[in-house]
């Protein structure tokens, strides 16, 4: 027993064994590989999420709606201003009714067939719609064009050849400005102005058409000008929204 005791006290106690002291940081785990990165659509140009961005796919269609809105309200209003007419009397010559009501009827079928393109995003009524439009730009810019450059004796030579072969039109001018022939009055002639009853000499008609043929054609060149530039606006983004991938289709797949 001594012997054993003796033992006891000669061997130190073994406490706990000492911990591994840790390596340099991210050394003491083995390194987990990274996942790939997830592959991401392509963006389609000009829209984000699904804000409307200027140049974006909604931002074209919605202007071209708005474009198209109003050729059909304009439209609508010609046809509106020849029933009027009509109507109350002021115009009696059934070609000019019939020249602006076709191309109330006109305008409104581009205005249509743009529409629904638009909303559809149909490749082949967009193709037709901006065709369309370009050759109207041109036959619209060139009249208005011509409407501004003319002076007072190109006028007076084209309203004297319209007074000349619309016998209707030239009976509504005398009665409603209250004159009679077009540079003089001829007593064998028909004329339905009030003046003819009076024993006042009938004023002839083309110094009170002159002074509001100028004012007329300017301001139908302007008006014409200003749509012009609609149009060709529109050709523009037509052009530009034919070539847009509408976000909620499919990506990959080709217009």
């Amino acid at each position: 027993r001594a012997a054993a005791g003796a033992q006891r006290t000669a061997t130190p106690a073994q406490g706990p064994p000492p911990r591994p002291r840790p390596g340099p940081k991210g050394k003491d785990k083995e390194a987990v590989p990274e996942a790939p990165p997830e592959p991401r659509l392509p963006a389609v140009a000009g829209t984000t999420g699904s804000k409307m961005v200027c140049g974006g796919f909604a931002c074209s269609k919605n202007c071209l709606c708005a474009l198209n809105l109003l050729y059909t309200l304009v439209s609508l209003l010609l046809i509106g201003i020849a029933a009027w007419g009509i109507g109350f009397g002021l115009i009696s010559s059934l070609r000019v009714v019939g020249v602006v009501i076709a191309v109330g009827i006109f305008l409104f079928l581009i205005a249509l067939v743009g529409l629904i393109g638009a909303v559809k995003h149909h490749q082949v009524l967009l193709f037709f719609y901006m065709i369309i439009l370009l050759l109207v730009f041109i036959v619209q810019f060139s009249v208005s064009c011509a409407c501004l450059a003319l002076n007072q004796g190109q006028q007076g030579q084209l309203l004297e050849v319209g007074w000349n072969n619309t016998a209707s039109a030239r009976n509504d001018i005398q009665r409603n400005l209250n004159c009679c022939g077009f540079r003089s009055f001829n007593p064998n002639d028909t004329c339905l102005a009030s003046c003819v009853k009076s024993s006042h000499p009938c004023s002839p008609c083309a110094p009170i058409i002159g002074k509001y043929a100028g004012e007329v054609l300017r301001f139908v060149g302007g008006i014409g000008l200003f749509f012009s530039f609609t149009e060709i606006l529109g050709v523009w983004l037509t052009y530009r929204y034919r070539n847009q991938k509408d976000p909620r289709a499919n990506p990959s797949a080709f217009l």
